[in-house]
């Protein structure tokens, strides 16, 4: 083989991408790269390491949509260059977004909505609609203390064994954690220990429809009507959150009798991942209001740097 046949070869190999001279090294990880790398290189590359990660398919732990048919591939693909909480520009997203919190509202039987639009919004999943669920609920009672001309510097929030998101919750918005925990024999919240954790300074109650550690239902309906017997007592109206992570979209299908929802009128809001019993690819979460006397105004914003007046 002469020089030229050499060097032919070598050029071939080094255009190929498993022969490219940027696959022989290591990606940078602590360094922003000094050269730019073939994106087919960069492809295998990060392909390749994925192999290490566990295969998703065989994931019976978190409850997440793992397998998707090619027509959501298909959707995404459409959506992948769409900034579209620009509600101007992509109007038609806009739309069917408003379409799919009407839908999951009248699942969860909210009361029906004046302007024919419920209250909710789509969000990355369970965690941040929790969020937006408990900021909502802290802005109400503190409100209501306010008016009653009463201190709002210890807000408590009453829950069963919860997921880490509501600890998260607490901390960012100074909010007591009054976390019932789970005993022989009892691995949820049961309505005279809730009772017993309640006073005037509780911004809601937050029964988990769906424990994240052992997936029983925390039934609403029972814990609903221990608040109504406490209000009677004592004079304290006390809202509820309910965290349907696991059970929003599980429930209203296989155990439609169970009364767990709007259908109680302290529930004040629902939260739920879409990405879970819900089929929908990850992430996707949900949370509804009960109607917009339930979502305090102040958490509303309108913006009109991309074109129109927008609600975020």
């Amino acid at each position: 083989m002469d020089k030229k046949q050499v060097t032919d070869l070598r050029s071939e190999l080094l255009d190929s991408r498993f022969g490219a001279k940027s696959i022989s090294t290591i990606a940078e990880s602590k360094r922003f790269p000094l050269h730019e790398m073939r994106d087919d290189v960069a492809f295998q590359i990060i392909n390749d390491e994925l192999y290490l990660d566990g295969n998703a398919r065989q994931n019976l732990a978190t409850f997440c949509q793992t397998w998707d048919d090619e027509n959501v591939h298909k959707l995404m693909d459409l959506s992948i260059n769409k900034n579209w909480i620009d509600k101007e520009e992509y109007p038609q997203s806009a739309a069917i977004d408003l379409r799919c919190v009407n839908m999951v509202a009248d699942l969860w039987h909210a009361p029906a909505p004046k302007n024919g639009q419920a209250v909710g919004t789509n969000t990355i999943g369970s965690s941040e609609a929790c969020m937006l669920g408990g900021m909502a609920m802290k802005w109400r009672w503190r409100k209501r203390m306010e008016a009653a001309g009463k201190p709002t510097d210890k807000p408590n929030l009453v829950c069963g064994p919860v997921q880490i998101c509501w600890h998260k919750f607490a901390r960012y918005w100074d909010v007591e954690l009054r976390e019932i925990p789970m005993r022989p024999g009892q691995l949820f919240m049961d309505p005279k220990r809730m009772i017993e954790a309640c006073d005037e300074n509780t911004i809601g109650v937050v029964p988990t429809f769906g424990v994240t550690y052992t997936g029983n239902y925390e039934f609403p309906q029972p814990l609903h009507d221990a608040l109504d017997k406490f209000q009677a007592d004592t004079g304290i109206d006390i809202d509820m959150h309910i965290d349907a992570a696991s059970g929003g979209f599980l429930a209203p299908f296989v155990a439609p009798d169970i009364v767990w929802d709007f259908r109680l009128p302290r529930v004040k809001s629902i939260s739920a991942s879409g990405h879970k019993f819900g089929l929908a690819p990850l992430g996707c979460g949900w949370v509804i209001w009960r109607d917009e006397e339930a979502l305090p105004q102040e958490l509303v914003f309108n913006v009109d740097y991309l074109g129109g007046q927008i609600g975020t």
